[in-house]
C-alpha cells in the first residue's frame, strides 16, 4: 500500500522537453499520462472499496458509522495519497509505464 512514498504530494513544475523525450511529442504524452492516471485511479478506488466493504453491514445507525477509527484511518490514508495524475507523471519520468501507439506501429 506504501508503493507511492517518493512521489511529490503537491504539482511540481516539470520540463516539457523531459516529458516528450521518450514520445517525441508532448500530446502524446499528455494521452499516456491521462490514461495511466485513469488506471491508477481506478485501481485505488477498487482498493478503497475493498478495504471499506468489511465494515459494512445491514443496520448500521448513525453512531457507528462515526466512531468507526479504522475506517476513519483509512480513508485519511486514501486521502493523504499523491493524486493519480502526479503518481502517471511520476512513473512515466522513471520509465515504469509501458505504451505503444498502433498507429506508428501499423505497417504502410
Amino acid at each position: 500500500m506504501n508503493k507511492y512514498t517518493d512521489v511529490p504530494s503537491s504539482t511540481v513544475p516539470r520540463d516539457t522537453r523531459t516529458l516528450d523525450e521518450r514520445t517525441g511529442n508532448l500530446y502524446e504524452t499528455v494521452v499516456i499520462l491521462s490514461k495511466r492516471a485513469n488506471q491508477i485511479a481506478a485501481q485505488m478506488k477498487d482498493e478503497l472499496h475493498g478495504k471499506l466493504e468489511e465494515f459494512t453491514t445491514d443496520n448500521d445507525n448513525l453512531e457507528e458509522v462515526f466512531e468507526n477509527r479504522e475506517q476513519i484511518e483509512i480513508s485519511k490514508y486514501y486521502e493523504s495519497l499523491p493524486k493519480p495524475t502526479l503518481m502517471a507523471t511520476e512513473e512515466f519520468l522513471q520509465g515504469k509505464v509501458y505504451f505503444r501507439n498502433p498507429s506508428k506501429d501499423a505497417p504502410q
